[in-house]
């Protein structure tokens, strides 16, 4: 069985090649990335097969996807502050990628196809936790480019028949998630700063919340979805309904290093949203018994990742 993962040598895409390449079903995994994000270093080795090129690229696509069994497309330029900088270039990574795979998909037949949205399209909507069935308020540009990735593979799958698994992810963590970029996440950022000794860096006063969501979760669910061909007419929230504050998210990892951590808070940041849970009703319907984490696990996991890495001082 051939899997194809867009944004393979990516934070995400990266795990969940590894996780691919340990099932004897699969037989040969093909990560596509431009590695504008993504990096090499992500898939040293790893018995996967890596096409460099964009998703905008059909020949590329052509390349990767001939005779694949499922495609798993992640391949996104991420970051609500990247989409206000630069919104045009989120529509076309995002909007526009999306429509492109979905085109390659139908070319080649793929049987499935399962794609990452993200809970940044529920935006403004005060309603918690948050039900697939809510009214989508996007408040940036990225969630609005979310938004159309997921309308797009549903209207696919009701003009053309395809079997689709559109899920929406809630804050997604964990090892090789880029930590020294302007746009990198908070986890990340939260602890390279707590390894280094820098101050973290808060916008707003910190009791906002998330429902933060370990990439091991996440690549369990989609893993078990390729090998049981799971699809949905609908999008599927991937998160478990944990909501913390940045606060308690800080607490955590000073109980993980033992230490205080000096935080710095800053004003709030255009396009952030200030409250978000995932209902995870539907997850459930469809994987009764999905691998969850702790936030203390996922915290111990990316701290130590990121210290054997080398990629922080202590």
């Amino acid at each position: 069985m051939k899997i194809v993962v867009t944004g393979g040598a990516g934070f995400i895409g990266s795990n969940l090649v590894r996780a691919l390449t340990d099932l004897p079903r699969v037989t040969e995994v093909v990560a596509v990335d431009d590695l504008s994000t993504g990096a090499l270093d992500n898939l040293l080795d790893l018995p996967a097969r890596l096409v460099t090129g964009t998703i905008l690229d059909p020949a590329v696509l052509d390349e990767a996807m001939s005779g694949a069994a499922s495609v798993v497309h992640l391949g996104a330029l991420g970051s609500v502050p990247r989409s206000i900088d630069d919104p045009l270039r989120s529509h076309h990574a995002n909007a526009t990628g999306t429509l492109m795979v979905l085109e390659a998909v139908r070319r080649h037949r793929v049987p499935q196809l399962v794609l990452a949205s993200s809970s940044s399209v529920y935006g403004a909507n005060p309603v918690l936790p948050r039900q697939e069935a809510l009214r989508p308020i996007p408040v940036s540009p990225y969630a609005v480019s979310k938004l159309a990735t997921e309308a797009y593979a549903v209207a696919y799958a009701s003009c053309y028949g395809m079997d689709v698994l559109p899920f929406r992810f809630f804050n997604v963590y964990g090892p090789r998630q880029a930590s020294n970029h302007a746009y990198a996440a908070v986890v990340p950022r939260f602890v390279s700063a707590a390894l280094e000794g820098r101050p973290l860096q808060v916008h707003g006063d910190g009791t906002q919340t998330r429902d933060f969501t370990y990439v091991g979760s996440v690549t369990s669910v989609i893993v078990e979805a390729i090998l049981r061909r799971v699809s949905s007419p609908d999008v599927v929230n991937l998160a478990f309904g944990a909501r913390i504050s940045l606060l308690e998210l800080i607490a955590e990892l000073e109980r993980v290093l033992g230490r205080r951590l000096e935080v710095v808070h800053g004003p709030p940041r255009a396009g952030d949203v200030r409250d978000s849970q995932a209902d995870c009703s539907r997850l459930r319907e469809l994987f009764p018994a999905p691998r969850r984490y702790s936030i203390r696990e996922g915290l111990e996991a990316t701290v130590a990742w990121m210290s054997q890495r080398g990629l922080v001082r202590r």
